[in-house]
């Protein structure tokens, strides 16, 4: 009985693996290559949307402690943020962030919003913006082509304004990740900035076009390779590689504050701006520098080195360690007998002809007392 049972359990593994293999070999060739694949381990490409799960910079907690928003202008004449212009127009699978960013827009891919009149992004689907009436407000022309489903706007090369936006409007978030204990800063949002001159007037005028969720854009930026040097033109990284890296450069514009004001809304004059942008980034270093207490107690260590050596040069010059860091008894006693010996030099001098006469004196009356103090002939010899 016992062996019966072991036949019919040797059939029915046969059975079961002759039934596998004539279901992978009725099954279609696509299906068998991924099944294969996946027996392999080899994981296919993810697609846009499970990229987003995935970001090239690490995500920000939803809790914080200490956060502190930054609005920064990236001009694209200077040379650390040149890499966003070029090419201006495309050059095979080669073009610029704002080419990139608008072909994006055009197949629908991601979202643009508003660009609202205080500057503050809002990134909701109640202030979105759609394409084609981004087309009319900035006079880009485009063609409209019916197809069986639909009408796509086509818009050329040539006609996208690239050439025209020589700016860009960033956020930055600067946070304090309890995780890690460190200072981290990250790009939230993007605005191209046009700059277009008037129809009756020559004067460049700045028109900030939308703004874009930074996330959005992470699975495609972490696709296109940027170049960042002149003496390098290799592109070995990526344009989200530059924004996570900061390798660009940009003027703090606005911060975020109670009274949602900029800059230049009270700083009334050019020095006072740049002196207001230097103090905010001072803050942010400082902030970094004293979260930890080796770094202060480095400081601490550096400042005491140089007091030392500041005492070791006092020593040097005369100076009593008794009296004070700041008292220095012995030199303000050189310094007297150095005023002592100028009024002396001028006494010296007021009495110099006064000298030179009584010296002459002395020469003329010398020969006489020389004779008189001869020596005297002996009593002897004048009886001779």
């Amino acid at each position: 009985m016992s062996q019966n049972k072991q036949h019919m359990k040797r059939l029915i593994c046969i059975l079961s693996t002759l039934g596998v293999c004539l279901g992978l070999a009725a099954q279609p060739p696509m299906r068998r290559a991924q099944q294969t694949q996946k027996e392999q381990g080899s994981a296919p490409e993810l697609s846009v949307r499970a990229q987003t799960q995935y970001p090239g910079q690490v995500a920000m907690p939803d809790e914080l402690i200490w956060k502190r928003e930054i609005y920064r202008t990236l001009d694209l004449k200077q040379e650390q943020n040149s890499a966003l212009y070029f090419p201006v127009e495309p050059i095979g699978t080669r073009m610029n962030l704002f080419t990139y960013v608008f072909k994006l827009l055009a197949e629908g891919k991601i979202k643009a919003y508003e660009y609202r009149l205080d500057g503050t992004e809002v990134l909701t689907p109640e202030n979105q913006l759609r394409f084609q009436d981004l087309l009319d407000r900035f006079h880009i022309y485009y063609e409209e082509v019916v197809n069986r489903r639909d009408t796509v706007l086509r818009v050329d090369n040539s006609d996208i304004p690239s050439a025209e936006v020589w700016s860009y409007f960033i956020k930055e978030d600067w946070y304090f990740d309890q995780r890690s204990s460190t200072l981290r800063a990250q790009v939230t949002a993007i605005c191209p900035v046009l700059h277009r001159a008037g129809d009756f007037s020559m004067d460049v005028v700045k028109s900030p076009m939308f703004w874009l969720n930074y996330a959005d854009l992470i699975p495609y930026l972490s696709q296109m390779p940027v170049m960042t040097s002149d003496l390098n033109n290799t592109a070995h990284l990526t344009m989200n590689d530059y924004f996570v890296s900061q390798l660009y450069k940009g003027d703090i514009y606005k911060t975020t504050n109670r009274l949602n004001r900029t800059l230049n809304q009270y700083c009334t004059t050019d020095s006072a701006l740049v002196k207001e942008q230097k103090r905010i980034e001072d803050q942010l270093r400082d902030f970094d520098e004293n979260l930890w207490e080796s770094t202060r107690e480095a400081k601490r260590l550096a400042a005491q080195a140089k007091a030392d050596s500041l005492a070791a040069l006092a020593d040097t010059v005369g100076v009593d360690k008794t009296a004070g860091p700041t008292t220095r008894t012995k030199t303000t006693t050189v310094v007297r007998n150095s005023k002592k010996k100028g009024s002396a030099q001028k006494e010296a001098k007021a009495q110099a002809p006064a000298k030179a006469a009584e010296k002459r004196e002395k020469e003329k009356t010398a020969p006489k007392q020389k004779a008189a103090s001869g020596p005297k002939v002996s009593v002897r010899r004048e009886r001779r």
